[in-house]
């Protein structure tokens, strides 16, 4: 029998062409907190990024992972109110998708950052 494991996801690596460029995108236009911005030699470049109130963190740099890597998609932020967050995206330059009903109190909005990687802003009504 297996022992059960607490395993929490916490960061996820998104591939970057340009990591000056993805952080200006996700620290100055989508509102993440910057954690991390270091360069710990070799080359090396991290940058760590963390939306508002989220325990995930998302990772870019230069010597992590695969340069060529396909973007990441599908990623979830899930909101209270999909409209305000919508619209504040709008308002700081990010090109967002009209707000699409799923039903059953289910709504998305879309959208991609510089490198391709892909978003939704999900909000669930319960």
């Amino acid at each position: 029998m297996l022992t059960p494991v607490d395993m929490r996801l916490e960061l996820v690596p998104l591939p970057s062409t340009d990591v000056d460029r993805s952080l200006a995108f996700y620290r100055d236009r989508v509102g993440f907190h910057l954690d991390h911005d270091i360069e710990p030699g070799n080359g090396m470049r991290i940058v760590q990024l963390t939306p508002p109130g989220s325990a995930c963190s998302i990772v870019v740099g230069i010597g992590i992972g695969d340069p060529g890597a396909a973007p990441v998609a599908g990623l979830h932020l899930v909101v209270d109110d999909v409209d305000v967050a919508r619209q504040t995206l709008v308002g700081n330059g990010v090109d967002v998708s009209e707000v699409s009903d799923m039903g059953g109190g289910v709504r998305y909005a879309y959208f991609s950052d510089p490198d391709g990687n892909s978003w939704a802003l999900q909000q669930i009504s319960r």
